[in-house]
Protein backbone atom coordinates (compact mmCIF):
# COMPACT_ATOMS: atom_id res chain seq x y z
CA UNK A 1 0.00 0.00 0.00
CA UNK A 2 2.98 2.33 0.50
CA UNK A 3 3.61 2.57 -3.27
CA UNK A 4 0.41 4.58 -3.69
CA UNK A 5 1.45 7.04 -0.97
CA UNK A 6 4.92 7.36 -2.51
CA UNK A 7 3.45 8.09 -5.92
CA UNK A 8 1.07 10.73 -4.60
CA UNK A 9 3.83 12.28 -2.47
CA UNK A 10 6.11 12.40 -5.52
CA UNK A 11 3.46 14.31 -7.47
CA UNK A 12 2.90 16.73 -4.59
CA UNK A 13 6.63 17.36 -4.06
CA UNK A 14 7.29 17.46 -7.84
CA UNK A 15 10.01 14.83 -7.88
CA UNK A 16 10.51 11.22 -8.87
CA UNK A 17 9.16 8.29 -6.85
CA UNK A 18 12.71 7.17 -5.98
CA UNK A 19 13.44 10.50 -4.27
CA UNK A 20 10.53 10.08 -1.81
CA UNK A 21 11.51 8.82 1.64
CA UNK A 22 8.72 7.30 3.75
CA UNK A 23 9.31 6.72 7.47
CA UNK A 24 9.35 2.91 7.87
CA UNK A 25 8.43 3.10 11.60
CA UNK A 26 5.23 5.07 11.15
CA UNK A 27 2.19 2.86 10.54
CA UNK A 28 -0.23 5.81 10.08
CA UNK A 29 1.09 6.43 6.58
CA UNK A 30 -0.65 3.27 5.32
CA UNK A 31 -3.97 4.83 6.31
CA UNK A 32 -3.33 8.03 4.30
CA UNK A 33 -5.56 7.81 1.27
CA UNK A 34 -6.17 11.41 0.17
CA UNK A 35 -3.74 14.05 -1.02
CA UNK A 36 -4.66 16.05 2.06
CA UNK A 37 -3.41 13.20 4.28
CA UNK A 38 -0.16 12.95 2.33
CA UNK A 39 0.40 16.73 2.60
CA UNK A 40 -0.07 16.45 6.37
CA UNK A 41 2.52 13.63 6.56
CA UNK A 42 4.97 15.76 4.55
CA UNK A 43 4.42 18.68 6.92
CA UNK A 44 4.93 16.42 9.98
CA UNK A 45 8.14 14.99 8.48
CA UNK A 46 7.01 11.38 8.00
CA UNK A 47 7.51 11.77 4.25
CA UNK A 48 10.54 13.67 2.90
CA UNK A 49 12.16 14.49 -0.40
CA UNK A 50 15.67 13.03 -0.67
CA UNK A 51 18.49 15.17 -2.14
CA UNK A 52 19.51 14.62 -5.74
CA UNK A 53 22.21 12.03 -6.25
CA UNK A 54 25.61 13.28 -7.36
CA UNK A 55 26.96 12.19 -10.69
CA UNK A 56 29.73 9.59 -10.80
CA UNK A 57 33.37 10.74 -10.59
CA UNK A 58 34.10 9.35 -14.03
CA UNK A 59 31.41 11.57 -15.51
CA UNK A 60 32.90 14.68 -13.91
CA UNK A 61 36.37 13.77 -15.18
CA UNK A 62 35.16 13.50 -18.75
CA UNK A 63 33.44 16.86 -18.47
CA UNK A 64 36.63 18.53 -17.18
CA UNK A 65 38.99 16.90 -19.63
CA UNK A 66 40.90 19.24 -21.88
CA UNK A 67 43.50 18.49 -24.48
CA UNK A 68 43.49 16.87 -27.87
CA UNK A 69 40.28 16.83 -29.79
CA UNK A 70 39.44 13.62 -31.58
CA UNK A 71 37.96 13.96 -35.03
CA UNK A 72 37.96 16.77 -37.57
CA UNK A 73 35.79 19.85 -37.21
CA UNK A 74 33.39 18.29 -39.72
CA UNK A 75 33.09 15.21 -37.51
CA UNK A 76 32.46 17.31 -34.39
CA UNK A 77 29.79 19.67 -35.77
CA UNK A 78 26.44 18.97 -37.34
CA UNK A 79 26.23 19.40 -41.09
CA UNK A 80 23.33 21.84 -40.90
CA UNK A 81 25.15 24.01 -38.35
CA UNK A 82 28.21 24.16 -40.62
CA UNK A 83 26.05 25.04 -43.61
CA UNK A 84 24.23 27.80 -41.72
CA UNK A 85 27.54 29.27 -40.57
CA UNK A 86 28.52 29.69 -44.24
CA UNK A 87 25.14 30.67 -45.69
CA UNK A 88 23.99 33.34 -43.21
CA UNK A 89 26.86 35.78 -43.89
CA UNK A 90 26.37 35.29 -47.62
CA UNK A 91 22.68 36.10 -47.40
CA UNK A 92 23.45 39.13 -45.22
CA UNK A 93 25.90 40.36 -47.88
CA UNK A 94 23.26 39.97 -50.58
CA UNK A 95 20.76 41.97 -48.50
CA UNK A 96 23.36 44.67 -47.99
CA UNK A 97 24.05 44.86 -51.75
CA UNK A 98 20.31 45.09 -52.46
CA UNK A 99 19.65 47.78 -49.84
CA UNK A 100 22.56 49.89 -51.18
CA UNK A 101 21.18 49.42 -54.72
CA UNK A 102 24.39 47.73 -55.87
CA UNK A 103 22.36 44.88 -57.38
CA UNK A 104 18.84 44.76 -58.74
CA UNK A 105 16.14 42.34 -57.59
CA UNK A 106 16.70 39.96 -60.50
CA UNK A 107 20.42 39.63 -59.73
CA UNK A 108 19.64 39.31 -56.02
CA UNK A 109 17.32 36.38 -56.74
CA UNK A 110 19.91 34.72 -59.00
CA UNK A 111 22.70 35.01 -56.41
CA UNK A 112 20.34 33.97 -53.58
CA UNK A 113 19.53 30.73 -55.41
CA UNK A 114 23.24 30.08 -55.99
CA UNK A 115 23.93 30.63 -52.28
CA UNK A 116 21.13 28.23 -51.40
CA UNK A 117 22.58 25.67 -53.81
CA UNK A 118 25.89 25.76 -51.89
CA UNK A 119 27.80 27.18 -54.87
CA UNK A 120 30.08 29.43 -52.79
CA UNK A 121 32.57 28.33 -50.15
CA UNK A 122 32.52 31.63 -48.26
CA UNK A 123 31.38 35.23 -48.27
CA UNK A 124 34.66 36.22 -49.95
CA UNK A 125 34.05 33.63 -52.68
CA UNK A 126 30.60 35.13 -53.31
CA UNK A 127 32.06 38.68 -53.50
CA UNK A 128 34.77 37.66 -55.95
CA UNK A 129 32.24 35.79 -58.13
CA UNK A 130 29.89 38.79 -58.23
CA UNK A 131 32.72 41.19 -59.15
CA UNK A 132 34.20 38.81 -61.72
CA UNK A 133 30.84 38.46 -63.50
CA UNK A 134 30.18 42.19 -63.24
CA UNK A 135 26.99 41.74 -61.22
CA UNK A 136 27.90 44.27 -58.50
CA UNK A 137 28.16 48.00 -59.28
Amino acid sequence: MRSYQRRVAAKIMKCGVNRVWVDPKNEKIKLGVTRKDIRRFIKEGFIKKLPKKKKAKGFEKTQQRTGSKKGTIKARTRAKARWLKVVRPQRALLKEYRSKKQIDVKTYRLLYKLVKGNTFRSKHHLESYAKEKGLVK
